[in-house]
């Protein structure tokens, strides 16, 4: 998509996690310290240790949605072996709420990136009912498009990612528009 403003697609979300899609709910996390995630934000792993308040828009409360947290850079960019490992898998949140709604299946990890600049993907999908999903059993290459067929959840409706290196790391991944 040559000459794209979409941060998910400069950032290489789009690609690299997701099929392209159209955002069409309102997805909002913010961590305790009051730091929203932006995409392209960066936040440093002492600023991300709990867990986030996730905030799922929409207008009707039997509309149900699965929250999946990955970082498709583990265990670092240059050799991303692991990716896309699992940081959180939360299900059944009702529109308009909050994760906390939902039942959580895999507890939140938080991110401890050692090497390079991590990048922290926030994929909100809608399912097509109340479900029950199973935690896979372990983080580490998990794959977000196969989890959404397998478990018939179609495109993602929203997506946020911000940027995330070791606690003394500098500098990092710019969105250039």
């Amino acid at each position: 998509m040559r000459g794209t403003t979409n941060p998910l697609v400069v950032g290489r979300v789009v690609g690299d996690v997701l099929e392209p899609f159209a955002c069409s709910i309102h997805l909002r996390v913010v961590y305790n310290n009051n730091k929203e995630v932006i995409n392209s934000g960066e936040l440093k792993p002492s600023q991300i240790i709990n867990t986030p308040r996730v905030e799922v828009g929409g207008d009707d409360l039997r509309t149900l949605y699965t929250l999946v947290m990955v970082d498709p850079d583990a265990p670092s960019p240059s050799n991303p072996s692991m990716r896309e490992y699992l940081h959180w898998l939360v299900i059944n949140i009702p529109a308009t709420t909050g994760v906390n709604f939902g039942e959580e299946i895999v507890s939140y990890e938080s991110p401890r990136p050692t090497s390079g600049i991590h990048r922290l993907v926030f994929v909100l999908f809608r399912q097509p009912g109340r479900q029950s999903i199973h935690a896979p059993g372990w983080r580490q290459n998990f794959i977000t498009r196969d989890f959404a067929e397998y478990y018939n959840l179609g495109s993602p409706v929203a997506a946020v990612y911000f940027n995330c290196q070791r606690q003394a790391g500098s500098g990092g991944r710019r969105l250039i528009l």
